[in-house]
C-alpha cells in the first residue's frame, strides 16, 4: 500500500502526543521525547496539570501545544486529532499513558468505579489510537507506545479493573501492531512496575509500610524512576527499535519474575541455622581436602 506525504512543517520537526501528559509518568515520557526533538501535544483532563506541566516542559526549552481532553469521550479525542493536524499538520508518535487506578476489593467495586478506570485505560487507548491513524499512517516513522503494567498477565488482586483494563491494552497493542503494520506503524507498550509519583503515593503506595512492602517484591530492591520508564519509550519509538512490534516492555525491576525460594533462604540465612550451602561450606573448610590414598 502506497505511503502518503507526510504534512508539511516549515521546520519538519517531529510531532508527539501524550495522554495524561501533565504530571507523573506523562511528563517525565514528554520531556523525553522533548530531548530527542520532538515538538510536544499534552492531553489530559486537568487544565491546571496541563499548564503546570506545558510551563514546566517549555522552562527547558520545549514547544508544547496543550488540549483539555477526557479521552473516555470520544467526541473530544476526535477534536484533540482534529487541533493537531490544523495547528501542527503532522503526528509521529503517540503514547497511550493517560490512567486511572485506586484500590479497592473486588466484592466492594462500584459499577461507576468500573467504569471510571476502564473507560479511561482501554477506552481511551483505543479511542485515541482510532482517530490518530489518519495521521500516523502519513509520517514516515510511525509509532504507538501504550503505557500498562506488569499485573495485567499475572494477578492484580485489588486492582482488579485496572488489570483488567490493561489486559485488554495489551491485547490491543497486539491486534494493532498486526493489523496496521501494513502502514508502517509500529504499537508496543512499556510495562512499569512500582514506581513513585505524587498520584500513586496518594492512591497506592498510601504509607511507609506499604511502600517497603512494596519494594520487598522487586528483586532489584527499589521503586522505579519516572525518567526510566520515559527511557524506554524513547527505545521504543527509535530506530534502534525499528524492527520491534506488538512487544510488551517490562521495566519492572524484575518484579513480574517473582522472588521464588530467595526470601525462604534470606529467612534461613538470618534464622537459627545456615542455609544448605554454608554448611557444606564449612564442613569442607573443617574436613580440607580429601586424600585419595595414591601416589602423585
Amino acid at each position: 500500500m502506497a505511503r502518503r506525504t507526510t504534512p508539511t512543517r516549515a521546520d519538519g520537526r517531529r510531532v508527539g502526543l501524550v495522554t495524561g501528559g501533565g504530571t507523573g509518568l506523562g511528563i517525565a515520557i514528554a520531556a523525553g521525547l522533548a530531548q530527542d526533538g520532538y515538538d510536544l501535544v499534552l492531553a489530559s483532563r486537568s487544565p491546571q496539570h496541563l499548564a503546570t506541566g506545558a510551563r514546566t516542559l517549555r522552562s527547558r526549552g520545549a514547544r508544547v501545544l496543550e488540549v483539555p481532553t477526557d479521552v473516555r469521550e470520544p467526541d473530544q479525542v476526535e477534536r484533540l486529532f482534529g487541533r493537531v493536524r490544523d495547528e501542527l499538520g503532522r503526528l509521529d508518535v503517540l503514547v497511550n499513558n493517560a490512567a486511572g487506578n485506586f484500590v479497592a476489593r473486588t466484592e466492594e467495586l462500584t459499577p461507576n468505579g468500573w467504569r471510571a478506570v476502564v473507560g479511561i485505560v482501554l477506552d481511551g487507548t483505543f479511542f485515541c489510537s482510532r482517530y490518530a491513524f489518519p495521521l500516523l499512517r502519513e509520517s514516515r516513522f510511525p509509532s504507538i507506545v501504550n503505557i500498562v503494567a506488569s499485573y495485567a498477565w499475572m494477578a492484580g488482586p485489588g486492582t482488579a479493573h485496572s488489570a483488567a483494563a490493561k489486559a485488554g491494552v495489551v491485547a490491543l497493542t497486539r491486534a494493532l501492531a498486526v493489523e496496521w503494520a501494513p502502514h508502517g506503524i509500529r504499537v508496543n507498550a512499556v510495562a512499569p512496575g512500582p514506581v513513585r509519583t505524587e498520584a500513586t503515593d496518594e492512591r497506592l503506595w498510601t504509607s511507609e509500610r506499604v511502600r517497603q512492602a512494596i519494594v520487598r517484591t522487586v528483586p532489584l530492591g527499589r521503586f522505579g524512576q519516572p525518567a526510566e520508564i520515559a527511557e524506554a519509550v524513547r527505545f521504543l519509538i527509535s530506530p534502534a527499535a525499528g524492527y520491534v512490534t506488538g512487544e510488551v516492555l517490562a521495566v519492572d525491576g524484575g518484579q513480574w519474575l517473582g522472588r521464588g525460594v530467595m526470601p525462604l533462604l534470606e529467612t534461613l540465612e538470618r534464622g537459627r541455622r545456615p542455609t544448605s550451602s554454608a554448611r557444606y561450606a564449612r564442613a569442607g573448610r573443617r574436613r580440607g581436602p580429601r586424600r585419595t590414598g595414591r601416589g602423585r
